[in-house]
This record gives structure tokens, sequence and C-alpha cells, in this order.
């Protein structure tokens, strides 16, 4: 009689479970789309910005900067402080901070309190994007982790896509301040969501949470903050200015190892970087968003200069490769839960390689099917690796840790993206004999630029392809010998 009722219990808990942790992914997919929607919604407005402020664009150009510096260097502290005092009051934080700042924003007076205000926004992106990939290993089995991580990385491309069509109809309907402000009432349904649905702080996150490392936490934000100014600043061109930058961040790299080393709970423990696996996975995901990076710099120029395409049709073609993504993501999700992470992980970075080879071809007397075949095998490829990329770690990391290391994921993303922005476009504009500016004229010269840049990006496709099969077979043979 006991062991029936027992049975009957489980049998009504576990639809309860499965509501509990679907109406959980929700939030978490929201919450992705709130800090993706906040990076590519505002790149829109910056003529609108420079017009009615009277502006410059190096000026107007901080309001994306302040969001981007603000997640890139506070990320990982976000991870650790939520490791040790909880994640759920760190991500409902985090959502309350990102409206509260979206209403700064569509209501500051000055450019100046704008990019204040994106700055605090991107505070809350930080512990938004630092918890989501930690708090789907939490509330999903182990079974159903890819699935999870591929909605998770659709939502974030739907977020990139969305952006400037979106961004571009409500600047033409209401003005640049709507842009901000739409943000709101979705920040606020995440927040009702995340409220009701979020399981509470895991036991493992609460029990030791040691003292906060404040020292190596500056050190790691000046340190990230140099380094992305220094890719940023001078749009492409890299002057004394930016070399001092990066020596300023090789410093700090040895002055927040050397800190590290010496505090009872740092911030990263550096010793868990000897675990291949993980290293190879952070290296992983740093070469596959600066190859994807091109896609973004290079591929407008290619389409409207070695093509001759107008801005419609550039803009259309540009949209085939988020929403491959978009769908392949899902996909992907399933892929890794059936055949494991790993094979996939290596299957899309073969597709990325391949991809990015056809793409450096670039033979413009196919026209547009050129870019668009080739785009859709690189994005294919790009969907599959980053999905079973980001469960194979959240799977094989302490539940005490996943705070940090999902950080950790996402600096990695940051830094890539920041890196491919000046890497490539510097290639291109070297291969292509001009600049993106205006002296590329002729569709050869873009066509050759096109080519460079994407056998280079073969070339680090390739790297990340090798460090995947090393990964891959330490893995094994680990199993094997348990």
């Amino acid at each position: 009689m006991a062991i029936a009722e027992q049975n009957r219990d489980e049998r009504v808990a576990a639809p309860q479970q499965t509501q509990s942790a679907g109406s959980a992914l929700a939030s978490l997919s929201l919450a992705t789309l709130l800090s993706s929607l906040g990076t590519s919604i505002a790149s829109v407005g910056l003529p609108s910005l420079m017009q009615n402020f009277g502006a410059s664009f190096q000026s107007v150009q901080w309001v994306v900067l302040a969001y981007l510096l603000a997640i890139t260097t506070l990320i990982v502290s976000a991870g650790r402080l939520a490791d040790m005092f909880g994640r759920r009051p760190l991500l409902l934080g985090g959502i309350a901070l990102f409206t509260l700042a979206s209403v700064l924003c569509g209501l500051a007076p000055t450019l100046w309190q704008l990019i204040a205000a994106r700055a605090i926004q991107g505070l809350g992106a930080a512990l938004m994007m630092a918890l989501t990939l930690a708090f789907v290993a939490e509330t999903v089995t182990k079974a159903r982790t890819g699935s999870a991580m591929g909605l998770i990385g659709a939502m974030s491309a739907i977020g990139t896509t969305l952006g400037p069509s979106l961004g571009g109809l409500l600047i033409a309907g209401f003005g640049w301040r709507a842009i901000f402000l739409v943000n709101v009432p979705l920040g606020v349904l995440t927040f009702a969501l995340a409220w009701r649905a979020l399981p509470a702080s895991s036991k493992t996150a609460q029990a030791d949470r040691g003292e906060f490392d404040a020292i190596g936490t500056v050190l790691l934000a000046l340190t990230l903050a140099a380094y992305a100014l220094a890719m940023t600043l001078g749009r492409g061109s890299f002057g004394s200015l930016n070399i001092g930058l990066l020596a300023v961040a090789g410093i700090g790299v040895l002055l927040f190892a050397g800190a590290q080393a010496k505090v009872k709970t740092p911030l990263i423990q550096l010793a868990s970087f000897r675990d291949l696996e993980l290293s190879a996975s952070l290296g992983m995901s740093l070469i596959v968003a600066t190859v994807m990076m091109a896609t973004l710099v290079v591929a407008p120029f290619y389409l409207s200069r070695g093509l001759g395409l107008d801005a419609a049709m550039v803009g259309l073609a540009l949209s085939t490769g988020p929403l491959i993504s978009t769908l392949s993501a899902l996909v992907a999700g399933r892929l890794a839960d059936r055949f494991g992470a790993h094979r996939m992980m290596t299957a899309g970075l073969l597709g990325l390689a391949t991809g990015t080879f056809l793409l450096s071809l670039a033979m413009t007397k196919l026209g547009i099917v050129s870019y668009v075949v080739p785009i859709s095998v690189t994005c294919v490829g790009y969907a599959l690796f980053q999905t079973s990329n980001n469960a194979a770690v959240m799977m094989g990391v302490g539940a005490g840790e996943r705070g940090v290391v999902s950080g950790l994921l996402n600096l990695s993303r940051n830094l890539g993206l920041i890196t491919g922005a000046s890497l490539m476009g510097a290639i291109f504009a070297a291969a292509s004999a001009g600049g993106t500016d205006e002296t590329i004229l002729g569709s050869a010269a873009a066509a050759r630029g096109m080519q460079v840049t994407f056998q280079a990006a073969t070339v680090l496709a390739l790297v990340a392809l090798s460090l995947a099969v090393l990964s891959w077979r330490t893995v094994a043979k680990r199993e094997a010998q348990a």
C-alpha cells in the first residue's frame, strides 16, 4: 500500500517538476533575449543620437561601448558573487537593474547621462549573462541539458537579429528613446516569471562563501577594460594609445595572476585551467567568436562592393546567418543530447571550417549564392559548436563553481568578438589594399579582401578543431580508465 502511494506521488510530482523547469527555462530565455537585444538594438540608434545631441560619432559610439565594457569587465565577478551568495537573488537583481537602467536610458536628458545609464544596464546584463547558463544546469536534467542550451542559444540569436529591425521601426515611429524603453515591459515580465519559477539557491552555493576577492576583481576589471579599449578605439587603426593599452593589459594579467595565488578565496581558481577540457573549451569559444565576427565586419563590404547589391538586398543577405543560427541552435541541442556534446562539438567545428573555406573562395561570378550557401554552412556549424560546448562545460563543473565558469564562458566569447572586430577588420583592410571606407571601389578589391580574411578565419577554425579533437580524446581516455 505504501509503495503504491509512493509511486502515485512520484507520478503527480513528475509533471509538476517538468512544468516548473519549463517556466524557469522560459524566464532564463527571456533574460538571454534581453541582454542580447540590449547589445544589438542600440547600434541602429547611433545616427539619431548624433543628430539629437549634436555629438560626433566618436562620442555616441560610447553608448555601445559602455554597455559592452561593463559586461566584459564584470561578468566573471558577477558569476563569483552568485556562487558565494546564491544565484537566484543575483539574477533577479540583474533583471531589476537592467530594467531600471532602461528607464534611465530612455529618460536621459544628456548624452553622458545616457552613457552612464548604459554602463549600469551593462552591469545588469552581466549578471543575467553570467547566471543563465549556470541556472540551466540546475533546472534541467543532464539528459536535456543540450536542448536547453540550444534554446538559450536560439534566444540569443533572436535578440541579435531582432535588434536592428525592431530598433529601426521604433525610432521611425516614436524616436530614439523608444529603443531603450521597449526593454521595460519585457524586463518586468522576465522578473515576474523568474521570481515565480526559479528554484531557491542551492546549498552548495551557500555553504562556504569565503571572502570576496575585491583586489582580484579590480585588477581583472582594469585588465579587461584596457584590452577591450585597445581593440575598439581608433576604429581598427592601431596607434600608440592602442599599444599602450595592450601593454597595460599584459601587466594587468601578471598582477592578477600574482594576486590570485596569494588570497585564500580567489576570484578565479587558476588551478582549474590545468583541466585540459575546460581550458580547451574556453580557448575554442574565444577562437570561434573571433571567426564569427568576420561575418559581421567583412560581409557587408563584400555584398555591397563585391557583388554590387543595394542596401535592401545587403540587409536581406545579412539576415541569413542569424536566422540559420537560430533554427540550428534548437536542433543542435537535441543532437548534443542524443549523440554526446563532445562529438557534436567536433562536428560543429568541422562545419565551421568548411563554411569559412567556402567563404574564402568568394566567387563573385556566382552572385549572392557565393555568400548565402557558405554562410549557411558556417552558421550551422557555429550553432552546433556553441550549444555543445556550453553543455559540455556546464555539465562538467561542480554546483559551487557554475556561476564563475558560466562567466568565463561568456567572457571568452566577448573577448573573441572584440578581438575579431579589430583583427578581421585589419586583415580585410590590408588585403583589399584600401580599408573599410570609400577607398574600396572595385569588386575585385572587395573580393580579394574577403578571400584573405576568410582564409585566416579557416586557419583559426582548424586550430579550434584541433583543440576539440585533443579534448575529446582526453575525455575518452579518462572515461576508459574510470
